[in-house]
């Protein structure tokens, strides 16, 4: 079952600083992101209590297509995680291992190929999540149908490299949330730390 988890997130989204700008004047909204490989499915992503994680995302995809960053920037929003599938709870978890076997045993049965995950640059952090992006956005679908739909997905990141020989802990470990209801964003707000935008 799904958490609501019974507080609110404050997230930050990396982008460029146009439209973060049209964002918090009001004249605009975050574009929902529909890439097959993202990983938590259909939404608009933010880094969970990390202004610094967001920013340096906009920074890394300064000039990248689908990013359309010139000048990166990242902006803060209160989140109403509502009807959460946390993956840091148990239930979630089950939620989206019975997804992948309905889908699999399908796909079998109907002879077609799932997507799959893939390293980036020969990381181990399988960046290009298109199995997983399937999955959760299969789960949305089957929910939608049958059940009060999600209103936001959140989990941590394991990501980058090891801090040292034989750690558990990774450079660029995050948690995200992805909202897929609009209503899910109560504001978005001016990250006033300086020392954020180095």
């Amino acid at each position: 079952m799904p958490t609501n988890i019974p507080s609110f997130i404050i997230g930050y989204h990396g982008c460029d600083r146009e439209l973060a700008e049209k964002v918090i004047a009001g004249e605009t909204h975050l574009r929902v992101s529909k890439n097959r490989y993202d990983w938590l499915g259909n939404g608009i992503y933010f880094w969970e209590n990390n202004p610094y994680r967001a920013f340096q995302w906009a920074k890394d995809h300064v000039g990248k297509t689908n990013a359309r960053i010139k000048n990166p920037y990242a902006i803060g929003a209160v989140i109403n995680p509502g009807n959460c599938l946390d993956l840091t709870e148990a239930k979630s978890i089950e939620l989206i291992k019975q997804t992948y076997s309905t889908i699999s045993a399908i796909a079998d049965v109907e002879n077609f190929e799932l997507p799959r995950n893939q390293d980036v640059d020969g990381s181990s952090d399988f960046l290009v999540r298109n199995l997983d992006c399937f999955v959760i956005n299969a789960l949305h679908e089957i929910r939608e149908e049958t059940e009060d739909p999600f209103d936001t997905v959140r989990s941590p990141f394991f990501e980058g490299n090891r801090l040292y020989e034989g750690s558990g802990f990774r450079e660029k470990s995050h948690v995200q949330i992805c909202v897929r209801s609009s209503a899910s964003i109560l504001g978005y707000f001016r990250i006033l730390q300086k020392d954020v935008f180095k």
